[in-house]
């Protein structure tokens, strides 16, 4: 690459760890580092939203898709519009519209609250978990992006570099640096597909008559996919909006419910068709490009066997782009990929310090020590995270991996706690460990599950099963007016007795 390509990108690299200086000295607890203050905008919240949904698991995976469905590969975010917009309406009124969760900073205080700590902790031990596994995979897309980008850089230096700018910039930083920094870093990725990569591609490969000679023309219709895909990412990618914790940082960081839900629409639409459209074409015209042998330069094998069809995005950018807008482009793509690898970060280590280690011992959010614990709590899990993306190969299997891991384990008790009243603790635990583990166990024992399936479609059927009968079995106690008890009503029942 170019040296002012490489300039470009690194005034990129030291402004993203400039934003993370920045707010270091403006942070003052828990609410600034975690929760963004309660005060942001419907705008920043929704482009964050987006940024980080969408982000570089996404972009680098959608491309592959591209490269091997064509257009067809774009359902996977309708099903991230889907989930965005049902969250709006059923989920977002029931977190913003209760005042016990004015002063929440996880996911699983929810759970406390409904149940009780001991489903709270399961629950964050869970999440922290899946979202260590989804920044790495981040880090991951962006170190494949940066070696199919630059001709003498290998897999591991690729992955300290972007994984050590994600992980400072962030532990510094917290979320008011995630959502500030996610707004520009989306900005950036818009006006670099639009302005950029995509016209410049397209011309690249010869236009449209040039694109229908070369691929098969069921990649140019809507219909070149099986509905066992479809199904797949919706139990997969819907859930995800009911409980991801990244989310629910952004519904606590906004100022109201009206803020919130704004937010979420605002975030839908950009998913499908605008993001959609834009990662598939960019996959598709490198597949004409490979195609065509402007890939052979680089030593591609000449058959798709074989072949990791998210290299071909890369590769298509490095052929196509002159020096200058090379750098841009490249921007863009890191932009993307660390927006994601922030928030999931914060996720992590909110549930860490707030949900398991507290658990275990009092902590006071408005403290000075709270938030120099958090910030070192978030660097040993970006350390980890890093560790965990150099044994992973493909992008988009890791980040669904560890999407399946919390679905499975959490979506169920979630609709449980807000719209079922016989719901119980014995039971959302019992779906949590059980959902969890069979998909799990699925994913690691079949390369291929029944009717072509994905292991999260068995593994939330049998967490409803188990929810159901065991919240019947084990109710949770209940008032003299037959109202059940939460976790705090409940201990405040027992002092009282004592």
């Amino acid at each position: 690459m170019h040296w002012i390509d490489l300039t470009i990108m690194g005034c990129y690299m030291v402004a993203m760890l400039g934003f993370g200086v920045f707010f270091l000295q403006r942070n003052e607890g828990a609410d600034d580092y975690y929760v963004g203050g309660r005060n942001m905008s419907s705008l920043h919240i929704g482009l964050s939203v987006v940024a980080t949904d969408v982000g570089g698991g996404f972009s680098i995976g959608l491309g592959g898709l591209g490269f091997v469905l064509g257009v067809s590969g774009s359902w996977m975010l309708f099903t991230g519009l889907l989930g965005a917009w049902l969250a709006a309406v059923f989920l977002i009124p029931k977190v913003k519209g209760n005042k016990v969760f004015d002063k929440a900073l996880t996911f699983p205080e929810v759970f406390k609250y409904y149940f009780n700590p001991q489903v709270a902790l399961v629950a964050g031990i869970i999440s922290a978990i899946g979202y260590a596994g989804f920044t790495s995979s981040q880090i991951l897309a962006g170190a494949k992006l940066a070696t199919g980008t630059f001709a003498d850089l290998d897999l591991n230096t690729a992955l300290i570099i972007m994984g050590s700018v994600a992980v400072i910039y962030t532990v510094m930083g917290g979320l008011k640096a995630v959502i500030y920094t996610d707004t520009i870093q989306w900005a950036i990725l818009m006006v670099g597909l639009v302005f950029i990569g995509i016209p410049i591609s397209y011309y690249a490969v010869g236009g449209w008559e040039a694109i229908k000679a070369a691929v098969d023309p069921a990649m140019l219709t809507m219909t070149n996919i099986s509905w066992q895909n479809v199904v797949d990412w919706a139990v997969t990618i819907i859930p995800i909006w009911f409980v991801g914790m990244t989310l629910y940082q952004r519904i606590y960081a906004c100022n109201d419910e009206e803020t919130a839900k704004k937010a979420w629409y605002l975030a839908g639409v950009f998913e499908w068709p605008i993001m959609a459209f834009m990662g598939v074409l960019l996959g598709l015209f490198a597949k004409v490009a490979f195609t065509q042998g402007m890939f052979d330069y680089l030593g591609v094998p000449e058959t798709l066997a074989n072949y990791d069809s998210e290299k071909g995005l890369p590769m298509l950018l490095r052929t196509v782009l002159p020096v200058g807008l090379m750098g841009i482009m490249m921007s863009a793509y890191f932009s993307a990929i660390l927006s994601t690898a922030d928030s999931c970060l914060m996720a992590a280590s909110g549930n860490v310090v707030s949900d398991i280690i507290g658990y275990f011992r009092e902590v006071d959010p408005d403290s000075n020590d709270f938030l120099r614990f958090s910030q070192i709590t978030t660097l040993i899990l970006g350390a980890l995270a890093l560790l965990i993306a150099t044994s992973m190969t493909n992008v988009l299997d890791l980040m669904l991996y560890s999407y399946a891991f919390m679905v499975s384990g959490l979506f169920v008790p979630i609709i449980g706690a807000l719209y079922w009243p016989k719901s119980s603790s014995i039971g959302a635990i019992a779906a949590m460990v059980f959902g969890g583990s069979t998909t799990v166990c699925l994913e690691v024992a079949f390369e291929q599950l029944p009717a072509g399936l994905d292991g999260n479609v068995f593994g939330i059927t049998v967490s409803a099963i188990v929810f159901i009968a065991v919240s019947l079995l084990f109710p949770d106690e209940k008032s003299e007016t037959g109202q059940k008890l939460n976790a705090e009503e409940v201990k405040e029942m027992e002092t009282i007795n004592t």
